[in-house]
């Protein structure tokens, strides 16, 4: 199993890279805007990359969440009288 997740762990890496590779020449720009305020303009190129940040940043997120959820400390105390759960 950890060989097919290192697997396609370097399967999306060269397919990431080879798609910033082909992206750059450049090509159209894109106007970035939020709640009607022009933030930035952005090339096609720009656009993938932070595509590319904000999925890590959610991943990030997500690990964190699970993390923390493993580190909790269980609320119910054995007893001895208690029947097992």
């Amino acid at each position: 199993m950890l060989i097919l997740g290192l697997l396609l762990l370097a399967a999306a890496g060269a397919f990431t890279g080879l798609l910033i590779a082909g992206n750059l020449s450049g090509g159209p720009e894109y106007t970035v805007s939020v709640l009607g305020q022009d933030i930035a303009t952005m090339n096609t190129l720009a656009v993938f990359c932070s595509g590319l940040a904000l999925a890590l940043l959610f991943c990030a997120g997500v690990s964190a969440v699970v993390h923390r959820r493993r580190e909790r400390p269980r609320t119910h105390a054995a007893h001895p009288g208690d029947p097992g759960r």
